[in-house]
This record gives C-alpha cells, structure tokens and sequence, in this order.
C-alpha cells in the first residue's frame, strides 16, 4: 500500500515543507500511502501515532458521536489539513473523526510528535495548518447555517455536483451517507434522488449516482 512520491511533488502541494531540515525530517519517518476509493486512511487508531497531510483525491471526514453514529462534517483536498485532527492533538484529547476516500488518494504519514512540534516551531507551516484549521471551521459553519435555511432539493444537488464533474460524473456513496452529508435522513435523499431521476437529471443504483444532465442541477442549485 506504500508508495514513493518525490520531494518535488510533496512541495508542490505542501510548499511549507520546504522549511524543514532533513534531521527533523528524517526523525519524522515521513511515508506515503496510497489508499483506493472508499477505504478507512485514518481514524482514531492512526492519530494516536500519526499527522496525516493529503497529497491526492479527495476525502470525507466524518464526525464519531457519543452513541457510535458518524455523520459527514467536511471534505478533504490535496493541500488542505483536517482541524479536528490539528485541535485534537494540540489539546491531547482522541481524534473524534474518521477519514475516508471518496476517491483513490495519497497521503503522507509522518509523526504525531513531530507533526505537532513542526507546528509550534515552523511559522510556515504554523499559517498552513491554522489557516485550514480556519477554513475547515468556515466551512462546517457554512454547511450548518445552510442545512437549517436551504431547502433540501437544493443541498443534495449542491453535495452530487460538489463530488462530481463534466469528466467524472460518476459518484459513488450510499443514500446513507448522502443524507448524512447533508443532514438528513436516508429516506428523503432516496425519494429525492427518485424525483431527480424522473426528470432525467440522474441515474441512481447500489451505492452510486450518475449526474446526466448537470446544467438542470446547477440550475437548481443557483450556480
């Protein structure tokens, strides 16, 4: 599941990295992994042990409840750092979230000590790791504020075209974690997804969403 990646190409999505020198480095036993598409790349057992940095794909990070239910709380993109995983290990308490990959995706694995110690003692890296803890907080309020105001249609239509694009059209997630996603329950997204699929705007089936006519969703959406 290890691969190799260059050290031209962790810079080019982590430019902060140029900052560190190769003792720190090397005591960080950095190593890239490659995970596919719908696997577990981090959880509570990872960040006991590990800061992780996505390098590739695209991730979800969804939040552990006290009673064991996960619910969708953000996305992850090459460059950007999870906030619960940089709140949690400043604060010395569990990682609260999974991390799973909507698509295939590379991340680099280095150590939790020096992850952490890189924070405080590289400002670089210190505007890097607030400034997506600053965004991924932006943006979990964003989705809540608009989970209370925008009507439903037009929250799983923002979530399908979020995931998707002209060239990958395909999206595969459950109606489950759709409607965790987006707050809802499983029933509303499939009767949803059964309405947008009589207007031909998609093609549904186990586990997967095709978009077929994206300008009506991003019509709908406001686009």
């Amino acid at each position: 599941m290890t691969s190799i990646v260059t050290d031209k190409r962790l810079l080019e999505v982590f430019p902060c990295l140029r900052d560190v020198c190769p003792e720190d480095w090397a005591e960080a036993q950095p190593e890239v992994r490659t995970f596919s598409a719908k696997s577990r790349l981090f959880q509570r057992e990872e960040a006991t042990f590990y800061g992780m940095l996505l390098l590739s794909g695209s991730a979800r990070i969804s939040q552990i409840g006290k009673d064991g239910s996960e619910r969708i709380v953000n996305k992850l993109n090459p460059g950007e750092i999870c906030a619960l995983l940089v709140l949690s290990g400043l604060s010395g308490r569990d990682y609260p979230a999974v991390i799973e990959a909507e698509t295939e995706v590379e991340a680099l694995f280095v150590s939790k000590l020096s992850f952490l110690r890189w924070v405080q003692e590289y400002e670089s890296i210190r505007r890097t790791v607030f400034g997506s803890l600053l965004e991924g907080i932006m943006h979990m309020g964003e989705q809540f504020q608009a989970r209370q105001t925008k009507p439903l249609d037009m929250r799983l239509a923002e979530a399908l075209l979020s995931s998707t694009s002209e060239q990958q059209p395909l999206l595969r997630m459950t109606h489950y974690e759709l409607a965790s996603e987006i707050g809802t329950a499983r029933e509303v997204v499939s009767r949803t997804l059964q309405r947008f699929q009589r207007q031909g705007w998609v093609e549904t089936g186990r586990g997967w969403v095709r978009i077929t006519r994206r300008t009506e969703l991003e019509e709908l959406f406001g686009d």
